[in-house]
């Protein structure tokens, strides 16, 4: 990141709707700020996931190379934006506006000051941390990323239904909806195989490293939370080249009851029905499970999921 303030330029994507439409007033303060430093902002919004993709791509290949691309938005937004920085030396920055800002929190990037996030992205610290890559989940067949933790089952539903709710705000959006989807059905039958497993202070997962169980859910995690701040994976290192698994066996709804205020409240877990395993590729069989990543809708199982080592550059404080 050399040369004169003048000669800098960053792409930020945003996504006025973060944050129940706080999106634009954090981006309008971001940008102010790296205009305030002299640096040219090249400004990417648009109506897909892809279109941002292609925009970002463009911006990128331009005239002006850009030192960094940054999200104004939330962990959504920087899941639509991975494909075009993954595997490459861009570094990504984040000024925080979803709801849950999973990514922002685990990286102690302020979540409530987007001047002080803006400095973050200017100071230009960076950090490589591993992906997750989804095999061929997406309708063309190319691999899908994922940074923070992909959820199947009971986690997923609730995911898919808190997205679409519009109130409550912020996290407690996630434990209403949590609330709804436990008077319907939870476990389903689960097959997990675990490729290149690490059992070292784990669950051992047993002859082949497949396991066969009844379960509510089953988490696979890059980093340690998801929907807002949730301890889903809660040893989870970004950059071991490894994904860690959660398994939440056959709960009872008081049992769940108890647990989610507990995840929520960032405490470890040691329920015998709660497994944790590790490994470099995860596959996951489930009847009619739905599976998020980063908080997006991802299909259903099965599916496959493998760690990629350095795959991202990261700018943190």
């Amino acid at each position: 990141m050399n040369g004169h303030p003048s000669d800098r330029a960053i792409v930020v994507v945003t996504n006025p709707m973060s944050g129940m439409g706080r999106g634009r007033e954090v981006a309008d303060a971001a940008i102010a700020r790296f205009r305030a430093h002299d640096v040219q902002v090249i400004e990417v919004r648009a109506n897909s996931a892809a279109e941002s993709v292609r925009h970002v791509r463009d911006a990128l290949a331009g005239a002006v190379p850009p030192e960094s691309v940054v999200c104004v938005g939330g962990d959504g937004l920087i899941h639509a934006t991975l494909p075009a920085v993954a595997q490459t030396s861009v570094p990504l920055g984040m000024i925080p506006a979803g709801t849950g800002n999973d990514l922002a929190r685990e990286l102690a990037v302020p979540t409530d000051d987007p001047a002080a996030a803006a400095d973050i992205v200017l100071q230009g610290r960076t950090r490589t941390v591993d992906l997750g890559r989804i095999e061929s989940a997406a309708p063309d067949g190319s691999p899908v990323w994922f940074v923070t933790v992909l959820g199947t089952g009971f986690d997923a539903r609730v995911t898919v239904r808190a997205n679409t709710m519009r109130w409550p705000k912020g996290r407690l959006r996630y434990v209403a909806a949590a609330l709804v989807e436990l008077s319907g059905r939870l476990t389903v039958p689960y097959q997990v195989e675990l490729i290149g497993a690490v059992t070292d202070g784990l669950t051992s997962p047993g002859v082949g490293s497949r396991l066969e169980t009844t379960a509510v859910m089953v988490a696979i995690g890059n980093s340690r939370t998801y929907g807002g701040g949730m301890l889903i994976c809660q040893d989870a290192i970004m950059d071991d080249g490894l994904l860690d698994v959660t398994v939440v066996g056959a709960l009872s709804r008081p049992q769940m009851l108890r647990l989610l205020p507990a995840l929520s409240a960032r405490k470890r877990q040691q329920h015998p029905a709660v497994q944790q395993f590790r490994a470099e590729a995860i596959t996951l069989t489930a009847p009619g499970a739905p599976a998020t990543a980063d908080g997006e809708p991802v299909g259903s199982l099965p599916i496959t999921v493998r760690a990629v080592p350095s795959a991202l550059t990261l700018l943190v404080p």
